[in-house]
């Protein structure tokens, strides 16, 4: 019997002070749909579970101090953020500020071509929402960046 070829993907594995309310978050803010859960039958947390958002999995979980998994409240915050490409960043951004997410930086068209803004979900998790709005070459954004920088 041939193998299975092997499936590459990298996905983010986020853990948060309740997972529940996450998901319910992530389908209202990003119309994400849950794949499923595997939920404790004694405390209720969720040990682990996937969503979809676009065609990426993202995976989350409620707290488990003792596995190390901690949310950005337990740790005062978290380094890590997360980019999501979507067609109209203007409609997905207003659509996780209605749901509960914070303004970090406002929506505007950057010199790298992309048009973004950055929110901070109810769980502590940094989301940078953008469009693609012009093709950009690494040489040309070098240029733009070293004129904003003021060189």
């Amino acid at each position: 019997m041939p193998e299975a070829p092997l499936q590459f993907a990298l996905s983010p594995y986020i853990t948060v002070k309740g997972a529940d309310d996450a998901i319910a978050f992530y389908k209202r803010a990003f119309h994400a749909e849950e794949q499923f859960r595997l939920q404790d039958p004694e405390t209720g947390r969720i040990g682990h579970s996937e969503i979809r958002v676009g065609g990426n999995t993202i995976m989350i979980s409620d707290e488990y101090p003792d596995f190390g998994a901690l949310s950005p409240d337990s740790l005062g915050g978290s380094p890590v953020k997360l980019h999501l490409y979507v067609e109209d960043a203007d409609e997905v951004f207003a659509r996780a500020l209605e749901a509960g997410a914070t303004e970090l930086r406002p929506m505007k068209d950057e010199f790298y071509g992309d048009r973004t803004g950055t929110v901070m979900d109810p769980f502590g998790h940094t989301w940078m929402v953008a469009s693609r709005m012009e093709e950009v070459s690494p040489e040309e954004m070098q240029k733009r960046w070293q004129q904003m920088m003021g060189d």
